[in-house]
């Protein structure tokens, strides 16, 4: 099956600056992709690339089987991180309007304005001006109106800002509702927690490049269980921070996390020295611990990440 976004050696610059540089990725139908890297790292370059909304200096960019030009407007939707609605106008007439915009019927996009309007609980606010919502309110009738038209590719920038945790469940479940569907999603975030909850695959683009490719699972294996993790009984007041081997020290409830490199024994034996412990293992380190490191790079690792010889 052909991928449903395919980049073949893209690179664009904006004057001296090179926001992508010779990408290559393949998105398949009907999976939750995650766009993953620090602010300027080249991700909404890539994102606009997609979308059409810029071409790339080089390379092929395919979006749904189809090249230059690209698909019709209907079957691509887009939330962008800066929301775009209408404040003056009311909630379910803007609906409707977005829905005639991406093709719809005028009775079709009355009926899915109504059926989207009940399902987030904003059917009373049907005739209220968007500008009188809140801002989770207003986060929901801007989802509604991206995905009303029923798009078969769905890109979703920071898609859960300003929600609380029950609406945020809300809106992951239609995600996956409508990756069961067919539709195939794309969406940048900095919230680490999110992607590896989500995501069936992640890209991390730095300094322009793609570091990391990948499913959450494979990529956490490649950087190995380099990672400790321990939690301190009451009156331990043992603090890792500048022990042989230790390195990016993460204090936690009870205890710490950090990365650490070497013999695990007379690290064991010092902490103990300070009091009990209840627990003490390596672990792999997760998508937050692995962002950092690459966005926050070791001396070393700078050199082999500028070349862009890093995992991907």
């Amino acid at each position: 099956m052909e991928p449903a976004v395919r980049l073949a050696g893209v690179s664009k610059s904006f004057r001296e600056h090179r926001a992508v540089e010779d990408l290559d990725l393949e998105i398949p139908v009907g999976s939750v992709y995650g766009f993953i890297g620090p602010n300027g790292s080249g991700k909404t370059t890539t994102l606009r690339l997609i979308l059409r909304m810029i071409l790339p200096d080089s390379g092929r960019v395919e979006v749904l089987g189809q090249a230059a030009g690209g698909p019709s407007g209907a079957s691509i939707a887009y939330l962008p991180e800066e929301r775009g609605l209408y404040r003056k106008i009311p909630v379910r007439r803007q609906l409707i309007y977005f829905g005639l915009m991406k093709g719809l019927r005028r009775r079709e996009a009355a009926r899915a304005a109504d059926a989207w309007l009940e399902r987030f609980e904003l059917t009373k606010w049907a005739r209220e001006k968007t500008e009188t919502l809140s801002k989770g309110m207003t986060q929901k009738v801007q989802f509604a109106a991206s995905v009303m038209a029923k798009p078969r590719l769905l890109i979703l920038d920071e898609p859960f800002s300003g929600l609380d945790p029950v609406n945020m469940d809300l809106l992951r479940s239609i995600v996956f509702e409508l990756r069961r569907e067919g539709t195939t999603v794309i969406f940048s975030t900095h919230d680490m927690h999110m992607a590896e909850q989500m995501c069936d695959r992640v890209l991390m683009i730095y300094r322009g490049r793609k570091v990391l490719d990948g499913t959450v699972a494979a990529i956490r294996e490649e950087y190995g269980a380099d990672m400790v993790r321990i939690d301190l009984e009451a009156g331990n007041r043992w603090n890792p921070g500048g022990a042989p081997g230790v390195s990016a020290v993460r204090e936690r409830s009870g205890g710490y996390e950090f990365r650490f490199q070497g013999d695990a024994s007379p690290l064991l034996r010092t902490a103990l020295d300070h009091g009990g412990l209840t627990r003490f293992e390596r672990i792999h380190p997760t998508l937050h611990d692995i962002f950092v490191r690459i966005a926050r790079p070791e001396p070393e690792e700078i050199a082999t990440l500028a070349s862009g010889e890093a995992a991907s």
